[in-house]
């Protein structure tokens, strides 16, 4: 019987883990760079210090906040019901921006009115929300325009609506 050689040629199953390392290191390797190419792509964080850059022709949105938050009673007569709502007004205009803060408690009067005389029914669905958003919207433009103020109001904004 010849004896055999310990150079015996390798099988197949041997080769397997080789290959599946292999394939692992290939697809860490793709996995890194894709990951390396998409953060150097990524534009750079800022630290909310800059503001982020407005459409060309157009000034960045500014916020004003109504401040405390608005609480009616409801005009429904069936039942004691309640509204309340924060509302910031929206602008892109410096001198309305100043307007706003220096005509608050008037406006703030207006909107007390207008929200008064509101239902549950009425403030249910979303349309009806948006009505109220337009009318509040129009009210705030016809205080500032008695004024004599700048009134280049963009939207009125519900960031709470709460009705019980």
């Amino acid at each position: 019987m010849p004896a055999q050689s310990s150079t015996a040629p390798a099988t197949k199953g041997s080769k397997l883990p080789w290959i599946i390392i292999i394939v692992l290191l290939l697809a860490i390797a793709g996995g890194g760079g894709w990951w390396f190419m998409q953060a150097r792509a990524a534009p750079p964080a800022t630290d909310g210090a800059q503001a982020p850059a407005a459409a060309p022709g157009r000034a960045p949105a500014r916020y004003y906040a109504l401040e405390p938050a608005f609480v009616v009673n409801l005009a429904d007569t069936d039942a004691v019901r309640y509204l309340q709502a924060d509302v910031q007004l929206m602008t892109r205009d410096a001198a309305t921006s100043a307007a706003l803060e220096l005509h608050t408690p008037a406006i703030r009067n207006r909107l007390l009115l207008l929200f008064g005389q509101q239902s549950a029914a009425q403030l249910a669905q979303r349309s009806g929300k948006e009505r109220l958003q337009e009318k509040a919207r129009a009210e705030v433009v016809a205080v500032l325009k008695a004024e004599a103020a700048p009134a280049k109001v963009e939207a009125v904004l519900f960031t709470s609506l709460v009705t019980q």
